[in-house]
């Protein structure tokens, strides 16, 4: 599904990434891991068309999207979230989904105005749907709810709607569970389970070792911008140079 052949970024004289490559097969969770600053977040940030890359090459299912744009890979299938909840906070629940879904309108500016027949079938196929990726993630009955005031952990899970409503067929996942409780982190581990489940590759960036240890099928692990081991949780668990380098010894 995904591919990262040889990603290098310098940024001025600081080398945030150095030849990293790995893949993403179809259907997995793949957890990355890394310490603080070890470039987990640039990485996604290259894959995703935010940052380019110094060098490397990223591929979807054998296409080179190397530098597209974030519009362009969501068009493509690939969608993300970030590290901090990003919401309209003034919109409504509902509304910050159907916002999701503009790369799948056709209605124009005339058409919107003037309530033509295709812009209102459009606008009631948006809002159903939008409506299906909340019931996704257990917030359907707050779609009326003004989204600033949605507690956090359900912040998160309307933001994982609002990236599942593009129907992608692979999400990144910038530290879903940073700031959860720990029965959010459960619900969220059984979210991505079904996410997994419904036929989308899922990738993310987390710090919450039983979370990934638990939800993953594979883990890369980074450390100081290189890859450092790559394998299954126990055998991630297991590896000397991980040990040493993150988890701690003893």
């Amino acid at each position: 599904m995904l591919r990262v052949e040889g990603i290098t970024q310098v940024f001025g004289g600081v080398t945030a990434l150095r030849n990293v490559s790995f893949s993403v097969a179809r259907d997995e969770i793949k957890g990355v891991i890394g310490p603080n600053g070890a470039g987990k977040t640039t990485l996604f940030n290259i894959i995703t068309g935010i940052y380019r890359q110094t060098a490397g090459d990223v591929f979807l299912e054998n296409e080179k999207v190397t530098s597209f744009q974030p519009e362009k890979l969501a068009r493509r299938g690939m969608v993300r979230t970030f590290q901090n909840v990003e919401l309209f906070g003034t919109m409504t629940v509902l509304e910050n989904v159907m916002v999701g879904l503009h790369t799948k309108t056709r209605s124009g500016i005339i058409s919107s105005c003037l309530k033509f027949p295709s812009h209102l079938r459009e606008e009631k196929h948006i809002r159903e749907k939008a409506l299906s990726c909340l019931d996704f993630v257990d917030l359907a009955n707050e779609a009326s709810m003004v989204a600033g005031n949605l507690p956090f952990g359900k912040g998160r899970m309307l933001e994982i709607a609002r990236a599942m409503a593009l129907d992608p067929r692979i999400i990144l996942l910038d530290e879903p569970a940073a700031g959860l409780n720990s029965r959010e982190t459960a619900e969220l581990g059984s979210l991505i389970r079904k996410i997994r489940a419904s036929g989308v590759t899922v990738v993310l960036v987390e710090h919450d070792m039983e979370l990934v240890m638990d939800i993953c099928d594979t883990i890369l692990v980074l450390n100081l911008g290189q890859r450092l081991a790559e394998g299954t949780p126990r055998e991630i668990q297991e590896d000397p140079s991980v040990i040493a380098a993150y988890l701690g010894e003893g």
